[in-house]
């Protein structure tokens, strides 16, 4: 089956370097076992992170027991739909690869937020700290 992005086309690959998605495979994918519905495609800024750390969320601190190396700026990875919905909410969102956001994510967010935040990655995404 395939999946489908918020622009409805086939989903793409969001990252990986750090390997994202819930299933690690790079991709936004859904499905039963993702509860927290990580189907994002957001390019992490400084700020985002930091929002994030404060509501509980720290994205930015090496797990490597869980083989997680901890998100820089810049970093592309599949977040939870919710938690996206709260740093806009705050002013604090980050941008969306709309071809690498899974559909799903529209039962959290508007498409018009996320076109409000929609950004080509650019060749060297740490200029987004």
């Amino acid at each position: 089956m395939i999946e489908r992005n918020v622009l409805g086309g086939e989903l793409q690959l969001c990252g990986e370097d750090p390997m994202t998605g819930f299933y690690r495979d790079g991709c936004c994918s859904t499905g039963r076992e993702d509860i927290g519905s990580h189907t994002i495609c957001a390019v992490v800024t400084a700020r985002f992170l930091a929002h994030q750390k404060s509501v509980g969320n720290d994205l930015s601190t090496p797990r490597p027991e869980h083989g997680f190396s901890g998100l820089r700026p810049g970093d592309r990875w599949c977040v939870v739909a919710v938690r996206w919905r709260q740093a806009y909410e705050d002013g604090a969102a980050s941008p969306v690869v709309l071809a690498c956001t899974h559909e799903r994510a529209l039962d959290v967010v508007p498409l018009d937020w996320l076109e409000e935040h929609a950004v080509d990655v650019p060749d060297d995404p740490g200029r987004l700290a």
